[in-house]
């Protein structure tokens, strides 16, 4: 179930968000994703940015050539995302997601963080049905313990290192690589993160 004081908060925060991002360049952790793709001959295949928020990946993505499936959970984050790139960004949630054997990849980038820990072999699992054979799946998350809210309301689950891997592999898929490191969120606060760069087995 989404919850729905966080999609609020990014309802609210929706210029805030855009601020803090609107000058971002794309990374190694998007490089990577879109490198394993073309490696995987699915670069044919749509990319569902899962949680697209104002759609500066997907627009990269595009702008690289590749098809995009931009949704998020947030009306206020469709809106300025389909206002600024036209790019079709749609309504959704985790629970929404029902392809199969469709994706050639999923960028899910501190969104499924939002998704309680109980929820999140399910979500895997739909993720795991949705992308072909070897899709490639981006998820980051933050480091740490537990499920809490920040101060703008926003729920957070955390996981180690550990927990994430094995969960990933639990449910069918192969990681290719894993990044940590630190930065500032929404709030102000420097948080640690984690990437881990999959393949659908």
């Amino acid at each position: 179930m989404p919850d729905d004081e966080t999609i609020e908060a990014y309802n609210r925060e929706v210029n805030a968000y855009m601020e803090i991002t609107r000058n971002e360049e794309p990374g190694e952790a998007l490089s990577s994703f879109l490198n394993l793709i073309n490696q995987s001959e699915l670069q044919t295949n749509p990319i569902l940015d899962l949680g697209c928020g104002p759609a500066n990946s997907s627009n990269f993505m595009r702008q690289e050539g590749f098809k995009v499936d931009p949704v998020d959970a947030s009306s206020e984050m469709v809106a300025l995302a389909n206002a600024t790139y036209d790019i079709g960004a749609r309504l959704g949630t985790f629970d929404d997601i029902d392809a199969t054997d469709f994706y050639g990849g999923v960028w899910a980038n501190f969104s499924l963080l939002h998704a309680p820990k109980s929820e999140m072999p399910k979500h895997l699992k739909a993720i795991h049905r949705a992308l072909k054979t070897n899709g490639v799946f981006h998820i980051a998350l933050k480091l740490g313990e537990a499920e809490k809210r920040d101060r703008l309301g926003r729920m957070y689950t955390y996981y180690s290192e550990p927990e994430i891997v094995s969960l990933l592999e639990n449910n069918g898929f192969d990681v290719v690589s894993v990044q940590t490191g630190e930065q500032a969120s929404l709030t102000g606060d420097m948080e640690p993160w984690i990437t881990l760069l999959c393949q659908r087995i």
